[in-house]
């Protein structure tokens, strides 16, 4: 009844399991990085001004984010063969022959994979987040050598009702924000009725005061212009003054604040919601590879059956993240509440894996 009946064989085991998990990463990041390398540096020295150094500091910042996506992925590959080694030797036998259950056996990989799974969160929130952020910036400018600008604090595009808020400049917060340039969609039951520009506006109870008006009306096709107008909506300044957020660069501690505030504007906030669940349920899916992977391990090497066994166990763990990214995609489209995009994968491959083994090992 003891989680673990041996503590030399589950140290065991569980070595067996890091090491393997280790080569693999090391391997897929040493390919996969060589591979994107050869595709990019062409770019990076064509910018002026750039030579071999700017290759590593691509290097450095392209790594994290190859760790991200394909740790859960080594993972996987490292049970299947730490299973498939354990099985081809006789040693899962030996194990049984002793009194140790399945799961018993499973469980130093599980916690292992636990181990990885949490210093998989905490690289990805303080590493692989300003990795990305930075190179993303560095694309986007072709490689070219600038001083990086910090992230808008203004949204210029505001919806509220079935009006559109179009500002080229925001300045100030609350009561003392400034509009610049502003541009309104006036629409009626998703029939636009008539645009509004202004040269400034501030914000008025119940509204905006508008200030060097020009209306146009669509039904009767003519211009107007007028000195002021008190504009009535929804539309408050904070929408206008939160910034939009992209969850890939944001750890999730300063994501939790920015929903709240971002909620508080009325913005939608269900991908945001998805994304910060899914930083917590992504890292965790390393835990289910153990037992995705456990129909490895079981059955009679000599059946031939063994290759079978490892391409069924590869499969399932494909299948996970098949199912994973799916449903976060339907989560951004709204589909699926987001809560259920992050989670319900891992919950039913969870329910999958651990109805195989107990109908066919225990």
């Amino acid at each position: 009844m003891k989680l673990f009946p041996s503590n030399t064989i589950a140290w065991y085991v569980a070595r067996m399991f890091l090491v393997r998990t280790l080569a693999f990463i090391l391997g897929l990041v040493l390919i996969l990085e060589s591979l994107d390398l050869l595709g990019e540096s062409g770019k990076i020295l064509a910018a002026a001004g750039n030579g071999e150094a700017d290759l590593w500091t691509y290097v450095m910042l392209r790594v994290p984010q190859i760790i991200e996506l394909f740790l859960p992925f080594a993972v996987l590959l490292a049970t299947l063969v730490t299973l498939a080694t354990l099985n081809q030797n006789s040693e899962v036998v030996i194990f049984k022959a002793a009194g140790i259950s399945a799961h018993q056996i499973l469980l130093p990989l599980i916690l292992a994979a636990f181990g990885v799974a949490t210093i998989n969160f905490v690289f990805n929130e303080r590493i692989v987040t300003r990795a990305t952020a930075t190179l993303t910036v560095w694309k986007a400018n072709d490689y070219v050598k600038t001083a990086q600008k910090a992230a808008p604090r203004t949204a210029r595009w505001v919806r509220g009702g079935d009006d559109l808020f179009n500002a080229e400049t925001v300045s100030g917060t609350g009561d003392g924000t400034r509009l610049g340039q502003i541009t309104i969609f006036d629409r009626v039951d998703n029939r636009l009725t008539r645009v509004v520009k202004a040269a400034r506006a501030r914000p008025i109870e119940g509204g905006w005061r508008l200030e060097e008006v020009s209306i146009f009306e669509v039904a009767a096709g003519r211009v107007e212009t007028i000195p002021a107008l008190d504009f009535k909506t929804p539309v408050v300044p904070r929408q206008f003054t939160t910034a939009s957020i992209d969850p890939k660069f944001v750890p999730l501690w300063q994501l939790i604040p920015q929903i709240s505030e971002q909620r508080a504007a009325g913005k939608p906030v269900d991908v945001l919601i998805a994304a910060a669940h899914h930083k917590i349920s992504g890292p965790l899916s390393t835990v289910l590879m153990p037992l995705l992977g456990a129909v490895a391990a079981f059955g009679l090497a000599r059946s031939g059956r063994l290759f079978v066994r490892a391409v069924i166990g590869m499969f399932l763990g494909f299948a996970f993240f098949v199912a994973d990214n799916f449903m976060l995609a339907m989560g951004s489209f709204g589909t699926v509440p987001p809560i259920m995009a992050a989670w319900s994968p891992f919950l039913l491959f969870l329910l999958i894996g651990e109805a195989v083994l107990i109908r066919t090992e225990e």
